[in-house]
């Protein structure tokens, strides 16, 4: 199992099945999950693990946004007219 884990959620170990997921395929894979849950498709003990896998996937995707956050840098001008890049504040 990968080691990725969300601050203040319980400390579960992602799945590594969802860990070698892309963004866009662990959202996708999540908002079908969130589609059969509230048509009312699965039956009570399936909708428990499909909503711990959609837990998963949620923080997964919640960790890749995290680190494609880290990666954005923004261009600055210092006094001398040189530029340069610095870690963008996005909050």
């Amino acid at each position: 199992m990968a080691k990725n884990e969300t601050p203040g959620a319980a400390a579960e170990a992602i799945p590594e099945d969802i860990a070698k997921l892309s963004f866009e395929e662990a959202l996708g894979e999540l908002e079908g999950i969130v589609q059969r849950l509230e048509g009312g498709q699965v039956n009570l003990e399936e909708s428990i693990a499909v909503y711990t896998r959609g837990s998963h996937l949620k923080s997964h995707c919640e960790a890749k946004l995290r680190a494609a956050s880290e990666k954005v840098e923004k261009v600055v001008s210092g006094l001398d007219g040189s530029l340069g890049v610095e870690p963008a504040n996005l909050d």
